[in-house]
């Protein structure tokens, strides 16, 4: 996920993203801790993905002041 995608989204539509990267997170850790993870990188990636969206939405409050 790009930074500009993530910048088109609405505040809603954010919140649902955070959530749903959130519960990918969770499974990707299960997995991982059962050893049935095909790929390690993937955890890091969703890592990321719920930095940037956490971060445009930050950008978005302060820009709403």
């Amino acid at each position: 996920m790009k930074a500009i995608e993530v910048r088109k989204m609405s505040a809603a539509e954010l919140e649902n993203k955070l959530v749903e990267l959130k519960k990918d997170l969770f499974n990707l850790r299960l997995q991982h801790a059962t050893n049935q993870l095909e790929n390690p990188g993937r955890i890091a990636e969703v890592k990321k993905d719920i930095a940037r969206v956490k971060t445009i939405i930050r950008e978005q409050q302060l820009a709403s002041r």
